[in-house]
């Protein structure tokens, strides 16, 4: 044998390592850590949406609405204004009713300031109305049953008083403008509530789309009729001609959820304006 042959053997051992992390890696765990969170979030906002009422989702959406002015800065001008808007419906947060309107009336645009000059015992008279319709400071004045067909809200514009269809229970006949017993209730409620107010007074009525295109569409005539029967039905129970400031159809152009053949845009509106 060779004395060579008795050499111990070099052995040469290479070990392939594999880069990118593969299923060891730790990316996938924060794609999916995101995705749970928004999962949560998701069913947290349904659960909501689910276990609030109409007038609490407003509240919270409410909530979270700017209060402070803001200016709209247009980076590609460079005018005489330097890209700022001259007009105070685009450099003023729009509140309430004031301006919120696509084609607002003059005495409802934003006047260049946040808010209007607002008379102290006219604002506790809108309290003390709203109070006593909905029941927010103690015992309302109407039944559960009515309550559900009422909103209301103290805009810029006045206190704005929103009567509306209910599920099974409208508030007029069919198609028709004739007012049923409910809508009949509900007036005389809202004008016993406001009975001590002077205000004028306008009246708005909204319906919701038609399900089909028809060659000539009703909605028009039919708002209009709807918010002249409303107007009837207040001077029946006591209300003065020279109170009533405006009387207004807005067919189907200003829905109040997101689906627009919705029962619930059959509406009438009720605002008692300010005074100045």
């Amino acid at each position: 044998m060779d004395a060579s042959s008795n050499e111990r053997p070099i052995i040469i051992k290479k070990v392939k390592k594999v880069s990118g992390g593969g299923h060891h890696g730790g990316a996938w765990k924060v794609a999916y850590a995101d995705f749970v969170t928004a999962m949560m979030a998701f069913f947290m906002l349904m659960w909501l949406l689910n276990a609030t009422t109409e007038k609490q989702r407003k509240g919270i959406a409410d909530y979270f609405t700017p209060t402070i002015s803001v200016a709209r800065v247009s980076g590609g001008g460079d005018g005489a204004f330097g890209g700022d808007s001259v007009f105070s419906e685009n450099t003023l947060i729009r509140n309430g009713q004031g301006a919120t309107l696509p084609a607002p009336a003059p005495q409802d645009k934003a006047s260049g300031v946040d808010d209007v000059d607002k008379d102290p015992q006219e604002e506790e008279d809108f309290v003390a109305v709203d109070q006593a319709l909905m029941g927010r400071g103690g015992e309302s004045l109407i039944a559960d049953n009515e309550l559900k067909h009422i909103t209301s809200e103290i805009t810029d514009e006045g206190l704005v008083i929103e009567l509306h269809d209910v599920h099974e229970v409208p508030l007029f006949e069919g198609d028709t403008d004739v007012p049923t017993p409910m809508l009949k209730s509900l007036v005389r409620l809202v004008y016993r509530a406001a009975h001590g107010m002077e205000n004028p007074i306008a009246f708005e009525a909204h319906v919701a789309a038609e399900p089909v295109v028809v060659a000539k569409s009703e909605i028009w005539d039919k708002s209009a009729k709807r918010a002249q029967a409303l107007r009837q039905l207040f001077e029946d129970v006591g209300v003065v001609d020279h109170r009533i400031s405006r009387v207004t159809g807005h067919a189907d152009r200003e829905p109040v959820v997101t689906d627009t053949m919705s029962r619930r845009n059959n509406r009438v509106e009720v605002i008692f304006l300010r005074s100045r």
